[in-house]
């Protein structure tokens, strides 16, 4: 079987390739400027199945897809690629599996030598009481175990006992466990997992999980409605209502639904794939080129870049240059050769149009509309070029291009890995102190997009590249003030300041004295960081607030 992971596997043996690389660089390093190495990289792909349900509760079945849900999203955030739901249930279709299977471990091997995991992560939990009704539980238990398939080897049970109404909570201290067996290197703090939900309703979760487990497109629509309308933040449930509408062929609601995902969201690509599509399909061609053209920018996956070259071929533009990347980055998808033809037929270039038909033929013999356009192409006989082969010939006729309905979710999350992997051979080939800056503006960009356990995974590894950051400690004081820790945030923030004064740091202070009511010192904060930079925006904001309940800042 074929499957969106293979590629992975042989990319991973490049990187390890590149590793090796990138340490013969830095054993020239001094000892102490050397990080610690992470996980292995041929060793980071999971599997996350459902947990059993062994309360003996058929009501709280919804229970086990909650974990992988939860336990894909920090694994990801700690820096793993995890199969997501769509490809598990893709898995369990192709091997003849019921979607609701609760697999053995000889089965649970098989789906994932299938899927080419490295490990899986399976498990169970029961409940002390009943939580149908108006009854609560007194107390929820889970137990996972990870599996390493190549090993064959099932790793020290993970037990997690809590409150039933902290289901997130305790499903994010499992993530933590579980991450922490795979890379025993991992040094972001766990009560920065056990914070990650803490602002997600309780109930909108449970909503949005019904809605994944639906079996009707209505009550999934309408549980994920419910979601939302709980949590309007939620960007999960969000897009699992935009697809939801999109896949029901509601498509005006599904492009106005994925169009509240934020542009920095993790899943923005993905959300503005489908509502590129749900605007194409409503013949809103310049929105649906637009949302199209935000993906391929980031990630210019073959189907992405032709559906954007679709998207403007309707619009009367010449998409042949995005056709033919679609055909370099793809050269066995038989309508990115399709696509091109036309394009070429369009700018009155019959000699490329019918080499390219001749490509789309050879991979796809049966597509008669492709058979049938190169007869008609050949049938005007040899055209003369198009004076101006770089804009098409408006008249021209022929059949409309091919848009791609689907794309490989599995695709867009390894490039993102490939992308981050990439990202840190580079940073591996730099100085200390280099590195740790970059690691430290890329922390930034996390923790500003709430991305915060990304962002306390990049400022550790900072301080590991260059203990003497000032800035990595300030950005952990920043974490740990996220967290609610406030003496923790306190301890970073005065370790930053012992190192270089900083706005950053002294912001952290002051954000911590004034929600502990002590105005005077939260201004002494203040007025240090406009001494340090008198024009920081953020100082001079606090400066105001303060002097607004009375306090003037020295």
């Amino acid at each position: 079987m074929q499957t969106p992971f293979r590629r992975f596997r042989a990319l991973s043996l490049l990187f390890v390739g590149a590793i090796c690389l990138c340490a013969a660089i830095r054993a020239q390093e001094p000892a102490e400027a050397r990080t610690s190495q992470p996980a292995e990289v041929h060793g980071r792909l999971l599997l996350v199945l459902p947990f059993e349900n062994r309360s003996g509760n058929a009501s709280l079945d919804w229970m086990g897809e909650a974990f992988p849900d939860v336990l894909n999203r920090r694994l990801n955030s700690a820096g793993f690629l995890t199969i997501s739901r769509g490809d598990r249930l893709y898995a369990f279709d192709h091997l003849g599996l019921p979607l609701k299977l609760e697999p053995t471990r000889a089965t649970a091997i098989r789906i994932a030598q299938t899927l080419d995991a490295d490990y899986v992560i399976f498990g169970h939990y029961t409940t002390s009481g009943n939580l149908a009704g108006n009854q609560t539980a007194n107390q929820l238990t889970a137990d996972a175990e990870v599996l390493d398939v190549s090993a064959l080897r099932v790793g020290a049970p993970i037990d997690q006992q809590g409150d039933s109404n902290g289901l997130l909570r305790m499903i994010d201290s499992v993530a933590w466990q579980v991450t922490r067996q795979l890379d025993p290197s991992y040094a972001v703090e766990e009560q920065t997992f056990v914070a990650a939900d803490k602002n997600l309703h309780p109930d909108a979760f449970e909503d949005y999980i019904r809605g994944l487990v639906a079996e009707s497109a209505q009550q999934s629509i309408q549980q994920l409605r419910d979601a939302v309308k709980l949590d309007p933040d939620f960007a999960a449930a969000w897009l699992a209502l935009g697809r939801a509408y999109f896949t029901n062929q509601d498509y005006e609601q599904a492009a106005v639904t994925l169009g509240h995902l934020r542009k920095d969201d993790p899943n923005a690509l993905e959300a503005d794939f489908y509502r590129g599509l749900a605007c194409f399909f409503t013949g809103n061609y310049r929105e649906a080129e637009d949302a199209f053209a935000f993906v391929s920018m980031r990630l210019p996956l073959p189907e992405v870049v032709n559906n954007q070259g679709v998207a403007a071929s309707r619009r009367n533009k010449d998409a042949g240059a995005l056709f033919q990347q679609a055909v370099t980055a793809d050269p066995r998808d038989p309508d990115y050769h399709f696509n091109l033809a036309v394009a070429l037929a369009h700018r009155n270039d019959t000699e490329g149009a019918l080499q390219e038909l001749n490509e789309a033929l050879t991979l796809r013999p049966q597509d008669t509309e492709a058979q049938a356009f190169a007869d008609q192409l050949k049938n005007l006989g040899s055209a003369k070029p198009n004076p101006d082969p770089g804009h098409a010939v408006a008249d021209t006729q022929g059949p409309l291009e091919r848009i791609k309905r689907g794309y490989s979710e599995a695709g867009f999350r390894q490039a993102a890995f490939e992308m981050e992997q990439v990202q840190q051979l580079r940073l591996a080939t730099m100085p200390p102190a280099q590195r740790a800056a970059e690691l430290v503006k890329n922390a930034d960009q996390f923790f500003q997009r709430g991305l915060v356990l990304e962002a306390e995974r990049e400022y550790r590894e900072a301080l590991g590249a260059d203990p003497s950051s000032a800035l990595a400690h300030a950005g952990l004081a920043a974490v740990r003030e996220r967290d609610g820790d406030a003496d923790a945030a306190r301890q970073e923030a005065h370790a930053s300041i012992q190192l270089t004064p900083n706005v950053p740091a002294y912001l952290v202070l002051a954000r911590l004295d004034l929600v502990a009511n002590q105005l005077s010192a939260a201004a002494g904060d203040v007025g240090d960081a406009l001494r340090v930079d008198p024009a920081n925006a953020n100082a001079k904001g606090m400066k105001l607030a303060l002097e607004r309940r009375g306090q003037a800042t020295p």
